[in-house]
């Protein structure tokens, strides 16, 4: 049974959300996820980790650049701030115990509204982490990661950690503390960073160079007083190309590996990988995950999905099965996930306005989700999906290709084997028969 710690019941009309089976016609039921079905030795749970975005589904309220809000949760209008910060966790805590989830994840402000008082904002977030760590024990619900909103704040017009102003900067660093300290107390199991606003908008007032070295710096301060005060976990670089900024500085995973790399925090960072934000650099989903886990840093990610008649980041629940399933054979070829999860980073649309309508597009993500594992899962162990990515590369397995993957050969041998073979022969990559293995097993 849910168990529901607030004093008022904001969903009373939904019950626990159970597994029912691919038979079942209830809306309000789980498909396919059978959060204790073995897959690849472990439970579905262990390899999907899923997590509530708690700014989406308890602050958003429908409203966009051209309209008011829809969304009238009865939490958000209570005039006392935290009052109303309380009502929210209720609601939260509520909804996520129903849903059956195991995490959730926040930013700062998301958890109570701040000021511009860092010293009352940081009393804010102190009681709120308080009172959100009684929920924590009462529901047995998790902290997957926390994070700061360094980017809706018009002091951070032009960047926190990149901004040209050493002021804007030390307020960012104060608002990070507060919720490095928050997520450490409520035993947080990462820490993410989103660099929002961490680019530019014109090149003509901008120091590239000086910008990303004080945001390679920014970053260690807080990693060292992170470690400093007991956290274990990792750290999330969050990748976007643009939106809000022309161009921001985490533009894509090889771009924020390669920025790891040079400025020494390849050891404490890692990937929060998002599929609209991969679509928005120009990628798909798969390609990020796949250069995440060839560098051994596909640490969690964001699930949603985009519009494909929309160039912004639309935030829609996920309901692709082939994308999943790809994107499945990646994470469970990789391992897993290295410290995070899956965080449902997507909102209702804006005339969803329905209580209910939170449950279903949960329901519905976390259905495809598992839907993809499983299948992703049977195309490894019954198809020749992994022979046939194998048998493409096997000219380097041994003589002389084995011998150039060894290093062993200059390009004088590479151009005499040339000449002494002739012209190769064209060999068929497949593409249309591994396409329909995925359509055959889904």
């Amino acid at each position: 049974m849910a168990i529901t710690t607030g004093p008022k019941e904001y969903f009373r009309e939904v019950s626990s959300i159970k597994f029912e089976g691919v038979e079942s016609d209830n809306p309000m039921a789980f498909r396919w996820y059978d959060e204790n079905r073995m897959i690849a030795g472990k439970p579905m749970k262990d390899h999907l980790r899923f997590a509530c975005a708690y700014w989406h589904s308890f602050n958003g309220d429908g409203s966009d650049p051209f309209g008011e809000a829809t969304h009238l949760f009865p939490w958000l209008g209570i005039s006392d701030p935290i009052e109303r910060a309380k009502a929210k966790a209720d609601a939260a805590f509520e909804f996520i115990t129903k849903l059956g989830l195991p995490y959730y994840c926040f930013h700062d402000v998301d958890v109570v509204d701040y000021t511009s008082d860092v010293a009352q904002n940081d009393k804010r977030l102190d009681t709120l982490s308080d009172y959100l760590k009684e929920k924590q024990s009462a529901t047995g619900v998790k902290l997957l990661w926390g994070t700061a909103n360094l980017f809706s704040n018009r002091r951070y017009m032009n960047g926190a950690a990149t901004n040209p102003d050493f002021h804007v900067l030390a307020h960012g660093a104060a608002q990070v503390k507060a919720a490095l300290d928050a997520t450490i107390k409520l035993g947080g199991e990462n820490y993410v960073f989103w660099g929002g606003r961490e680019g530019y908008m014109s090149l003509l007032n901008t120091n590239m160079k000086r910008e990303k070295e004080h945001l390679a710096r920014f970053l260690h301060a807080s990693k060292d007083y992170a470690r400093k005060n007991g956290f274990k976990g990792k750290f999330f670089i969050e990748p976007k190309p643009c939106e809000p900024s022309k161009h921001q500085y985490d533009y894509d995973a090889e771009t924020v590996i390669g920025f790891l790399r040079q400025y020494d925090l390849l050891n404490d960072f890692s990937l929060n990988l998002e599929v609209n934000h991969a679509t928005l650099a120009g990628h798909t989903f798969t390609h990020e995950l796949q250069v995440a886990a060839d560098a051994g840093l596909l640490g969690s990610m964001d699930a949603n999905r985009g519009d494909y008649q929309n160039g912004w980041d639309t935030d829609q629940f996920p309901n692709d099965i082939n994308e999943l399933t790809e994107a499945m054979l990646i994470l469970l070829e990789a391992g897993g996930l290295k410290g995070g999860g899956i965080n449902f980073d997507a909102k209702i649309r804006r005339n969803s306005v329905d209580p209910q309508d939170l449950f279903y597009a949960h329901i519905g993500g976390i259905d495809v989700f598992a839907r993809a594992l499983i299948t992703a899962n049977n195309i490894l162990e019954n198809s020749d999906y992994k022979q046939l990515r194998q048998h493409r590369y096997e000219s380097f397995d041994a003589g002389k290709g084995k011998s150039f993957e060894e290093g062993k050969l200059s390009l004088e041998d590479l151009r005499a084997f040339a000449i002494e073979n002739g012209e190769p022969a064209l060999r068929s990559g497949k593409q249309e028969y591994m396409e329909n293995i995925i359509n055959r097993f889904i």
